[in-house]
């Protein structure tokens, strides 16, 4: 649960302050019935416009908080129709964002989980134009043609490192060039009421007019089990285990993985895996009650990151993955069963949304809560 560095002498190194929160989370009452929806009942009429929308993580977990959205880009069509089926109030704009202008639209924030895989650059400024063809360019385009008081980005945490460092310090000079303070912050989703170990990368960008600190929620000192997460949950559609690896997995107690098995199972189960370096901690691993859930990826059995049931011998169920990113039961998700792992598995949690969401109408009424918010310094 406690991410480590290295020292020059090649020592693993822990930051003190993640592990007093993991203590006094493992140690506290507060641990048991945390599991909820946030939402607050009261609405703002701040108004927002949600970029790569998936199937509402974001979207919902900021209306949640209070924010109106007033147009929501998605291009995934079944991410479409399970965003209309549950807010069919919204106006869900079902296109690739290069088709979507945003000249004479208002709104007073744009926030978007923009992929950048393909990211590369086309000059040598670093500024704007070198971000064309990518979609933090569309992203960016938005924000251009908008100008909204507040941009927020998210995006993984390996963003930091990609390309060196390069292309977090290009998105940076990017929003600066169209008149923003930005700063950015890494979300540990276990500490903001998410039974999750899923880290965010949330970019702040607030408009050089606008006299406000840059804000990102504070964690808390508690985490919330996938024991209290999973209480009482619906029946879900699922996939299964064939009879070969249900087999390897019955052997792998609660929490452990592919090398709680006998030495000889290990090399069956692992094939050319089992010589190779590293971990593969995810490999043959079976989740605990005790703790948040492991990251969920686009699907619950995939070899690298296997998110096997505490107790029963099966992955996850769409419920059950819902319920970890924290939708509530009511939230529909459409297509075939792969195609809502896949949604799921990609979305923002929703309390990550909610806590996001009470940053930025702090930052818009220039109330920060330093309570639950600290404050960023600008870049």
């Amino acid at each position: 649960m406690i991410k480590s560095s290295r020292s020059d002498q090649n020592y693993r190194l822990f930051d003190m302050d993640q592990i007093q929160s993991v203590h006094d989370s493992h140690y506290s009452n507060e641990t048991v019935g945390n599991y909820r929806i946030l939402k607050d009942e009261l609405p703002t009429n701040y108004t927002s416009i949600e970029l790569f929308a998936g199937a509402g993580g974001t979207a919902l977990g900021m209306e949640n908080a209070g924010l109106k959205h007033t147009m929501l880009v998605e291009y995934d069509k079944k991410a479409v129709e399970t965003l209309k089926t549950n807010r069919p109030y919204w106006n869900v704009i079902g296109k690739d964002i290069k088709e979507v202008p945003f000249v004479g639209e208002v709104a007073d924030i744009i926030q978007g989980g923009f992929p950048c895989q393909s990211f590369s650059y086309a000059g040598a400024k670093r500024g704007f134009a070198d971000t064309r063809g990518t979609l933090f360019f569309e992203f960016a385009r938005a924000i251009k043609e908008v100008k909204p008081k507040i941009a927020i980005g998210e995006n993984v945490r390996g963003l930091l490192r990609h390309d060196n460092g390069k292309t977090i310090e290009t998105m940076i000079a990017t929003l600066k060039e169209l008149g923003y303070k930005v700063s950015y912050k890494l979300l540990k989703s276990q500490y903001l009421d998410v039974p999750q170990k899923r880290e965010r990368l949330m970019i702040v960008a607030v408009r050089n007019d606008i006299n406000t600190p840059l804000l990102a929620p504070k964690e808390k000192n508690y985490i919330i089990s996938l024991k209290d997460a999973l209480a009482n949950i619906p029946s879900s559609p699922g996939i299964a285990y064939n009879e070969k690896k249900k087999s390897f997995m019955d052997r792998i107690p609660q929490g452990g993985y592919w090398r709680d098995l006998p030495v000889e199972l290990q090399k069956e189960y692992m094939g050319k895996s089992f010589f190779a370096g590293g971990g593969k901690t995810g490999m043959a691993r079976r989740l605990s009650w005790s703790e948040p859930s492991l990251t969920l990826t686009c699907h619950p059995a995939q070899k690298q990151t296997e998110r096997c049931h505490p107790t029963e011998t099966r992955p996850l169920n769409v419920r059950e993955y819902a319920r970890i990113q924290t939708f509530p039961d009511t939230w529909e998700f459409r297509g075939s069963t792969l195609a809502q792992y896949k949604q799921i598995g990609n979305a923002v949690p929703v309390n990550l949304g909610y806590h996001m969401g009470k940053c930025i109408i702090a930052m818009l009424e220039n109330k920060p809560n330093y309570e639950t918010m600290v404050e960023l310094r600008p870049l």
